[in-house]
């Protein structure tokens, strides 16, 4: 599988998704022309021009993290609970997370007014507030295993801090053994960023 991605982008959760299942993938990254790194137009690949991307070994592609984070799951057989009420928590918090939260740093990422930044920040405290009270004292936002909801919270807790958006002390003691986790540690490392603090 190939992985076309941005550097600490939203992609960055598939990227870690596939350490953690341990599947073999090759990676593209592009750039803000929407250009791969071999020179192809990203837009023939994605037409909706975001990443991640996903290319699949047949040469479908497959975009949205939801359905990506979801197939490296089925794929495995790994990231997901065993139990059919689990997998549908799972789902849900992937749910959540790409459209309040995900959706909610919209402002941050266009540059908006001040106004309509501080409405989102007050949102996306709001909702990390109910990620955090899911988490509870778990390690994990599921329970006492990783599934493909904490590679997306790790990154939803990256965007959070470079947009200086506060994050309750759990979540953050969270993001912080995540950057320790071997699987974040490479995915960073492949995707040319610095090592965490």
């Amino acid at each position: 599988m190939r992985l076309y991605f941005y550097p600490a982008a939203c992609s960055i959760a598939d990227h870690i998704a596939l350490i953690e299942a341990d599947l073999p993938y090759d990676l593209m990254p592009i750039d803000r022309d929407k250009r791969t790194r071999d020179g192809r137009d990203y837009l023939a690949i994605n037409p909706r021009g975001f990443v991640p991307a996903l290319e699949l070994d047949d040469g479908s592609i497959l975009t949205e993290n939801l359905a990506i984070l979801a197939h490296i799951a089925d794929h495995s057989g790994k990231l997901l609970p065993e139990d059919a009420l689990g997998r549908s928590r799972a789902l849900e918090a992937l749910s959540y997370m790409a459209t309040t939260i995900h959706g909610g740093l919209g402002p941050f990422f266009k540059r908006a007014a001040e106004a309509e930044q501080t409405t989102a920040r007050n949102a996306l405290t709001k909702a990390f507030a109910f990620l955090d009270e899911q988490m509870g004292e778990k390690p994990f936002l599921l329970g006492q295993s990783i599934s493909i909801a904490d590679p997306y919270l790790y990154w939803c807790l990256l965007a959070a801090a470079q947009f200086e958006i506060a994050t309750p002390a759990r979540l953050q003691v969270f993001f912080e053994r995540m950057n320790h986790r071997p699987s974040v540690v490479r995915a960073r490392a492949e995707e040319g960023l610095a090592p965490a603090k």
